[in-house]
């Protein structure tokens, strides 16, 4: 079977075999739109996001990735700000006495093996929808509707939103629905030390070298290789939504890879 298909992928032209893939993937998210719309959980997550719509407009965020750039970096000052924490972020709560303001986690492998953890957050906390087999309903919990393909940049997240290979461009939605006016990003190196294909799913032989702390993916922990070009296609994407908004997306990580965002000194946010 597999050689019929490459042997059907090199007879067709380029245009068609994306057709094709594009018409499949369509159907692949009609099927997921009936349970991710009428089950009573999602209705309940769905009901429950009309408050937070524009319940915090006019203000703004930073949006914390998980890069090593965090270790050369006083998060002092984001105790008072509104902050969203991504994936396994909830493991410098102690170091920093504090809890981002929000939380979120969409990646599969992330969410199986760190369910107990994102079970026991107090905070509100937004997970995939393909998450509730492993994370139950509690109070502040919120189910979205996320995907693989398809992409756009939602500004309701009521419904479908696009993952863009990361959780950082689900955030921005979350920030846009939110209705912040500016996102400032830190620790979104965009940048990782183990190499090798695209979103394939690796096991961790030791210390995590990617990340602020060795035991971010610890040896033993499955995870997924960044797909930092998919990545920057949703930046890009987010950047023109905000942009579009009279809204703004700025970048503060200390030395970060990134380029889409006008960069900004992480101290200079702070002065009077």
């Amino acid at each position: 079977m597999s050689g019929l298909r490459e042997s059907a992928k090199q007879a067709l032209p380029q245009p068609v075999l994306h057709g094709l893939r594009d018409s499949r993937d369509a159907i692949q998210r009609w099927a997921q739109w009936p349970s991710a719309t009428l089950d009573p959980r999602r209705r309940d997550s769905i009901e429950r996001l009309v408050a937070l719509k524009d319940s915090r407009k006019g203000e703004r965020c930073f949006i914390i990735g998980n890069g090593p750039s965090l270790k050369q970096m006083d998060l002092s000052p984001l105790k008072n700000e509104n902050t969203i924490g991504m994936n396994r972020f909830y493991l410098m709560f102690p170091e920093l006495g504090f809890k981002t303001t929000y939380f979120v986690s969409i990646n599969d492998l992330v969410v199986e093996q760190c369910a107990a953890d994102l079970q026991e957050l107090d905070i509100p906390t937004f997970i995939s929808w393909r998450g509730r087999q492993w994370v139950q309903p509690r109070k502040e919990l919120y189910y979205l509707f996320t995907t693989y393909t398809g992409p756009k940049f939602a500004t309701d997240i009521r419904g479908r939103l696009w993952e863009g290979a990361t959780v950082t461009y689900v955030s921005m939605q979350i920030a846009f629905h939110l209705g912040f006016q500016q996102v400032i990003l830190i620790g979104v190196d965009h940048n990782f030390a183990t190499k090798g294909k695209p979103n394939t799913t690796v096991v961790s032989q030791g210390d995590d070298p990617n990340h602020f702390s060795g035991n971010y993916f610890g040896k033993g922990f499955r995870w997924q290789l960044p797909d930092l070009d998919t990545s920057e296609q949703g930046y890009i994407r987010a950047r023109e939504a905000y942009r579009e908004a009279g809204r703004e997306i700025l970048d503060a990580t200390v030395g970060g890879k990134l380029t889409v965002y006008p960069k900004v000194e992480f101290a200079s946010l702070f002065k009077s």
